[in-house]
Formats: structure tokens, sequence, C-alpha cells
């Protein structure tokens, strides 16, 4: 397995009801993943509402997943902001506390912005940590962010930086972009950001993903990460894709974030995990009784 590969969990985040991060709940939760069968855990990412909170939240939920007992290398966090210096300032923090790498979004406010822009603000990014340990994920979602990551500015990073930009979470859904950067960047970590996408993107040479799935299922795509390549355990994997999807399709009933969350809420037991920061509203309470319905129906 690659270093920056697997199943990575793109982790939730508990709020308490007037919206500071719920730093308890949050470092359980992050413990519970590892022992469901996650390898790492990508926190703050989309799923884990980064963009509503600011950098000293986002920094003290690093330290508080560290101060619970988990270790720097089992985490990516998210650490991009809009800006140069607020990334430069998380990023570094998070390499201090000995991350295995860092998930940058571009800079998405100002849209149509060029490869020579997004290129300044990455270098910048990394000459400002100047720090031998960093390394980076790029995180591609064109839907959500609205600035798209090009091959050609892969290639331009890669060049610059060699050992330093180490791979990539395309939650774009686009299997055939996964298969043309495998193809054009041997060695560069490919992860999907849909859970349908891991399987087929492993049997191209992927290494693996990061999702939102994997807060409720990590250990059915563990069974998909380990079991792919032996034939003995093909109908195992093709059972867990399956549940894997069956509880995809859940998330995606209704406004995804709320819907993972009023999932934890029932998985966890805990109806902390209700609460969601401005612009997200939560589930109706119908919404959720449905959605714990359907959980039970699929035998969780």
């Amino acid at each position: 397995m690659s270093f920056f590969g697997g199943v990575n969990c793109a982790a939730a985040t508990p709020v308490l009801p007037d919206g500071r991060p719920d730093l308890r709940l949050f470092a359980a939760h992050c413990r519970a993943l590892l022992t469901e069968g996650a390898h790492g855990l990508a926190i703050l990412g989309t799923t884990g509402e980064a963009n509503s909170f600011g950098a000293a939240d986002r920094m003290a939920l690093v330290d508080a997943a560290v101060a619970s007992g988990i270790r720097g290398d089992q985490l990516l966090p998210g650490t991009s902001a809009c800006n140069v210096a607020e990334t430069v300032a998380m990023t570094r923090h998070a390499v201090q506390n000995g991350a295995r790498a860092c998930v940058l979004l571009p800079p998405f406010y100002y849209k149509g912005a060029s490869d020579e822009g997004l290129f300044r603000f990455y270098a910048q990014v990394i000459e400002g940590v100047a720090d031998a340990r960093l390394k980076i994920l790029l995180y591609h979602i064109p839907q959500v962010a609205q600035v798209p990551i090009s091959h050609d500015l892969i290639a331009r990073l890669l060049a610059a930086f060699p050992g330093v930009v180490v791979g990539i979470k395309d939650s774009a859904g686009d299997l055939a972009n996964m298969q043309a950067m495998v193809e054009r960047f041997p060695g560069f970590c490919v992860l999907a950001g849909a859970d349908p996408l891991l399987l087929p993107l492993l049997q191209m040479g992927g290494a693996g993903c990061i999702t939102a799935t994997s807060n409720l299922r990590s250990d059915a795509l563990r069974v998909v990460f380990d079991g792919w390549q032996d034939p003995a355990r093909a109908d195992a994997v093709a059972a867990a894709q399956a549940r894997i999807n069956d509880w995809r399709t859940l998330t995606n009933a209704y406004v995804q974030l709320p819907t993972v969350k009023t999932m934890l809420a029932r998985s966890r037991g805990d109806l902390g995990w209700l609460n969601v920061r401005p612009p997200l509203v939560p589930l109706t309470a119908g919404d959720c009784d449905r959605v714990w319905a359907e959980m039970a129906r699929l035998g969780g």
C-alpha cells in the first residue's frame, strides 16, 4: 500500500449547539474510525465542514486528535484557505503535529484562476511552510470549488517540488480523469473521492480513497481494499462494494453532510451529531426518522 493510499475517512466534525467544535466527540469518532478499519483520517475536508470553521478552530481540532492518542501519521488534514497566509499557518501547524500529508484545495473564491495563478498559490504555501516533512495531496472537486486542477498544473508542481506534492483526491467522479493521472504520473497517489469508484480505481492502479461513507462503513471499504486482488475473496468484495453503494445512496438522499451526521447520530448513539454549522441546516425530524428507518433496513 502506498504510504498515502488506503481507506482514508473524510471525517465529519461534531459541533456543540453554539457551533463550537465538540472536541471530545470528535476525538472519540476519530479513534472509532481507526478501530473500524480506516487507515487514515482526512479530517477538515468537505465532509468535515472545514470551510465553516476559522483557522483557530481547525488547528484546535488537529490538536484534539493528537492529544487523544491518534498518531500524526494517521492524519491527512485539510489545511487550505483562500489566502496564502492562513494556509501556511494551518499547514505548518499540521506538519508540526506529524501529519502524514496535508490536503489542499485550490483557492476557490476567484473563479477562472489560471494555472499560473494556482501554481503561485501552491508554490508560496510550500515555500512559506519551509519544512522538509511537508507532503501535499491536491484536492480536485470542481463541482464545488469551481476551480479545477489540471494535469498540466500537476506536472508543473511535480517538477518544481518533487517529493512534496505526492498525490490528489479526485472528487469529480470522473474515472477517466483518474485513469489518465495514474497513467501520466507514475508513483503519484490518486485517491477516489467517491465510494463506488474505489474498486475500479484500484483495478487501474489507483491508491485508495478519501470518502464520506467511510464515516459509516469503513469496515466494508477495507474488505474491498484488502481483498480486491484475491480471486478467492471476489464474492466478499462484490458484496462489500454493494453494501458501500447502498449506504452511499442513503447519504445522498437529502443534503449529504447533514445526512451523514444524522446517520452518525444513530450509529454513534449521540444526538449531538445532528448539529451543523451555517450555511448547512439539520434535517427535519421527519427526514431523520426516514434516514434511521432506512439504516435499520440496511442493517446498521
